[in-house]
């Protein structure tokens, strides 16, 4: 298990640098991520978008770049799918967005012609670390599902299992988050919870422990959890939390980053290869710890 992002960056930098290929990579940010991947032998990018705005961000940014690594493609969705087409033909092992909205980046993935399409779940799988905890933790789905069924969460919870695997969780606790922890069936995500934990205890989703319905307190305080009677592996061990929509996951991880000052990463799984679909919010060192989760989930 990796206790910071500065041990999985050395874990995946020992994997050897990966060829990343970026969609509408005209972005500042972007091109300051890739500067970083490449100082840390991370990755090597080659960047489909406006080449003349690529080779002048590079330029005041103090990063080389080849010819070979630039393709100019001006219009962003032609630049999506000359970026895919790339991961298609091996020549780049992950995708990256760049200056083009996830919804337009998803829907040319999902292109059952000439996209990265596999008969898996699409899921976005963030990674934290927020001070005070000595160790990394995960969240699902901020980014992609927006009121996933029970059948949409239990894969939502597979990508995530693989992702906590790949960063050294190798059994990891889920919490299927809701606002209490009993079933009501007028709050369809406590049904959802429960039917996930019967499914984990009847062999359905392997690999992990899940508990739900279970509130945040509760998942975080053994005080919280002694208090409503609630005895579990994951009461302050929680390595997954699932949340209920995108709406409680988007508003949660906002606040762990913006309140708690978490670092943090992700990734989207569910296609042929990992893809790094930040909000153009992140910072430069969120993509590039996202580079590195994405190294580290392919491999493994």
């Amino acid at each position: 298990m990796f206790h910071s992002f500065d041990e999985l960056l050395d874990a995946a930098r020992a994997r050897g640098p990966v060829s990343v290929a970026v969609a509408a990579a005209h972005d500042p940010d972007v091109i300051e991520a890739l500067k970083r991947a490449h100082e840390l032998h991370l990755a090597e990018g080659i960047l489909v978008g406006k080449g003349s705005e690529i080779r002048a961000l590079a330029r005041e940014g103090g990063f080389e770049l080849s010819d070979s690594q630039i393709v100019n493609e001006p219009d962003p969705a032609a630049a999506t799918r000359q970026a895919i087409a790339l991961v298609r033909e091996g020549r780049a092992g992950l995708l990256m967005k760049g200056k083009i909205a996830t919804a337009s980046m998803i829907r040319a993935v999902l292109d059952k012609d000439a996209g990265l399409r596999t008969s898996r779940q699409l899921s976005q799988v963030a990674v934290f670390r927020v001070p005070g905890f000595d160790r990394l933790m995960l969240l699902t789905d901020a980014a992609i599902n927006i009121a996933p069924t029970l059948a949409q969460k239990a894969e939502l919870c597979r990508n995530a299992i693989e992702v906590a695997q790949a960063i050294g969780i190798e059994k990891p606790n889920i919490a299927a988050l809701c606002a209490l922890e009993f079933v009501n069936p007028e709050m369809p995500a406590t049904v959802d919870a429960a039917a996930l934990c019967a499914m984990n205890r009847r062999g359905q989703l392997p690999g992990c422990y899940i508990e739900g319905p279970i509130a945040l307190d509760a998942a975080l305080s053994k005080f919280a959890a002694e208090r409503k009677g609630i005895a579990s592996p994951v009461v302050e061990n929680t390595d997954i939390f699932l949340a209920p929509d995108i709406e409680a996951a988007n508003i949660l991880y906002r606040a762990i980053v913006y309140f708690a000052k978490a670092e943090s990463g992700g990734i989207v799984l569910g296609a042929r290869v990992p893809m790094v679909l930040l909000s153009r919010a992140e910072t430069p060192e969120t993509k590039v710890r996202s580079i590195a989760i994405g190294i580290l989930t392919a491999a493994r």
